[in-house]
């Protein structure tokens, strides 16, 4: 039994770290920005209304936990993280006078203002609008152009993780956050992490395990990228940092910054960088991994050879 099927009231330890990655700056405790929260009917108990109504909800068969109901409320219970392009938050969507409730990480991108577009270029090759001047505003990163980006950002990685969910769920050999639901530059995914605790999984940068672990935990890598090239995508930012192991489960996140391996002409670039992030990391703990071969079997997987 996966350990947020039976759950009870979720709270989170202060004090204690959570969702991280290698480059952002955290904090212990926050509260979502009440962008979708200004309605004046508010609920008696929690922050807001659940958003589902309105959302673009995510793939079927959906998880008996992922609360549909339209009187079920959120509660934002903290920031997990806070990086380049977004901020997670932990938010606890439960029916009132009942128990039945979800966990819920609710990435939000930030806006032109506030985000950092130095890599956009790269990853945004092979992504295209239909409309010309949303092109261009894009292009020259006009204030309007990044707000487009930003929820081009968001968009991509509903997209993904639908995507990659579905894969996962015919074939396990894949395993990504299920994401719930996506309206304007709010995604909302599966917490990976305690459900009683709110304490978020590691990441694989954090692991520490012996031998036989090192050899199935790059067994599961090497098998998402095979999944990953399959679907001719690479994650192109991959690394320990956003990868997660939750019991023994290697979960991949943060894939704002997919790439279509046939679409965007450094695509071969992206996988073969991919590879050889995650592999550095299991070669540094005693693990003799063949990244080279690993690239040349992944590039002829994707059609690119």
């Amino acid at each position: 039994m996966r350990e947020h099927d039976a759950f009870g009231p979720a709270t989170m330890r202060r004090g204690r770290r959570k969702f991280d990655d290698d480059d952002a700056d955290f904090v212990k405790t926050g509260k979502l920005e009440p962008a979708l929260a200004e309605d004046p009917d508010l609920p008696e108990t929690g922050d807001r209304w659940s958003t589902w109504d309105g959302a673009l909800h995510g793939p079927h068969p959906r998880p008996d936990w992922v609360r549909t109901e339209y009187g079920a409320v959120d509660t934002e219970l903290g920031m997990l993280k806070t990086g380049k392009e977004a901020d997670v938050f932990l938010v606890r969507r439960a029916v009132p006078g009942t128990d039945q409730l979800s966990m819920i990480a609710a990435k939000r991108y930030r806006d032109g203002d506030h985000r950092l577009f130095h890599r956009d270029a790269g990853y945004l090759e092979g992504r295209r609008v239909r409309r010309s001047r949303e092109m261009r505003a894009m292009t020259n990163r006009t204030a309007f152009g990044k707000e487009l980006i930003a929820g081009q950002w968001a968009a991509a990685e509903f997209g993904a993780l639908s995507r990659l969910w579905q894969v996962g769920q015919e074939g396990g050999t894949i395993s990504v956050p299920y994401p719930v639901q996506l309206i304007g530059t709010e995604l909302m995914l599966e917490f990976i992490g305690d459900w009683e605790t709110g304490e978020a999984a590691p990441r694989l940068a954090q692991v520490r395990t012996d031998r036989d672990g090192l050899e199935d935990l790059w067994r599961q890598m090497t098998d998402a990228l095979s999944v990953l090239a399959r679907t001719q995508i690479a994650h192109g930012d991959l690394s320990p940092y956003n990868t997660l192991v939750h019991q023994g489960r290697l979960v991949i996140i943060d894939m704002p910054q997919i790439v279509d391996l046939i679409a965007n002409p450094q695509g071969a670039e992206f996988l073969a960088r991919d590879v050889r992030n995650v592999a550095s990391w299991f070669t540094a703990r005693g693990l003799t991994v063949d990244a080279d071969g690993l690239i040349e079997r992944l590039s002829y997987e994707a059609g690119l050879l």
